[in-house]
């Protein structure tokens, strides 16, 4: 597996990272927890390198599973997690942001037992906290840096004068956002900001929450519990209008001889040199699929032919319900 360097910051991870959420939270019910170790025990055979989690994500027990899985190869891999929300013990609540400096703090030292590291390699702000200056939240993970119990600092789904004023006061290692051929708002101001300041982009979702893969059509049904129910574009009607992209996309997998998902990744990794994208699976065989993707290329023709379609491609459907959209881009 290639590498690559997330900006400036020196950090240095495997082109293709993996988002872990899946296997324990958002998409249905947990996975089993032995799989999901022998899943990323393979991911590292493959060369990965990068593992993403959160404190969130269960809550805990993500994290728990990916300080489980790695422990091993401790010194091998870099592992990102996150702060920001309210994990507390009554439920209702843990949909509520907390990014005071004391919370933040407190996060870290429980998420360095839960990851059995003495060190955070990423810590990111899962979300922005309009309540606490970001300036509080740079300077209390610039304390845990100083400590030596964090190592980089990011920022996930925040707007360019957040990055700004936190990068002034912390340099920001990396920025984690959704982007993908059927997500492109980063395009506009995001990638443009990252680029100046020298801060490497982390985009998750890089495969539409699997609608990429053309795994999944207008007659797909999800878990109860899967997040995806109540996400606009996944509505029957939008699937049904969206196919266009997948079918762009298997058009040049086939003259690639390659797949969907891989021809969606290999346009993420073209886009920039600091890119790395996040691709989560529960199963061996999508994680080997995702995985040679950093392998294909594709010429300045195919990324020519693939922007010219998809410049005539409308996507329908919002990617988040209004009350969670309104959490992004602060």
């Amino acid at each position: 597996m290639q590498k690559r360097k997330l900006g400036k910051s020196g950090l240095e991870v495997s082109a293709l990272g993996l988002g872990c959420m899946g296997m324990s939270y958002g998409y249905g019910p947990a996975a089993d927890k032995k799989e999901m170790i022998s899943l990323i025990h393979s991911a590292v055979e493959m060369g990965v390198t990068f593992f993403d989690t959160a404190e969130a994500y269960g809550p805990f027990t993500n994290e728990e599973l990916v300080g489980e899985a790695l422990a091993p190869f401790r010194k091998q891999v870099v592992i990102a997690t996150k702060f920001g929300f309210d994990t507390s013990a009554d439920p209702a609540k843990r949909s509520e942001l907390n990014s005071r400096p004391e919370h933040i703090k407190a996060v870290a030292e429980a998420s360095l037992k839960r990851l059995k590291v003495e060190a955070i390699d990423l810590f990111y702000q899962h979300r922005v906290d309009i309540s606490v200056p970001i300036e509080d939240v740079a300077g209390a993970v610039q304390d845990l840096i100083k400590e030596g119990k964090v190592k980089y600092f990011g920022l996930s789904e925040a707007g360019v004068q957040t990055i700004r004023r936190a990068h002034a006061v912390q340099p920001v290692a990396a920025i984690q956002s959704e982007y993908s051929l059927w997500w492109r708002r980063p395009e506009a101001e995001l990638l443009p900001t990252l680029e100046e300041l020298g801060i490497g982009f982390v985009p998750f979702s890089p495969l539409g929450k699997g609608f990429l893969t053309g795994k999944i059509d207008e007659n797909t049904t999800f878990d109860s519990s899967d997040f995806r129910n109540i996400v606009p574009r996944f509505t029957t009607e939008a699937r049904k209008a969206n196919q266009a992209l997948v079918d762009l996309l298997g058009k040049v997998a086939a003259e690639k001889q390659a797949t969907t998902a891989q021809v969606a990744l290999a346009w993420l990794l073209a886009q920039r040199p600091w890119i790395v994208p996040i691709p989560g699976t529960t199963k061996l065989k999508r994680l080997e699929e995702n995985m040679h993707a950093a392998a294909l290329e594709l010429t300045p023709d195919d990324l020519r032919a693939i922007e010219n379609a998809a410049a005539n491609i409308a996507i329908q459907g919002e990617r988040y319900p209004e009350e969670l959209e309104r959490r992004t881009g602060n």
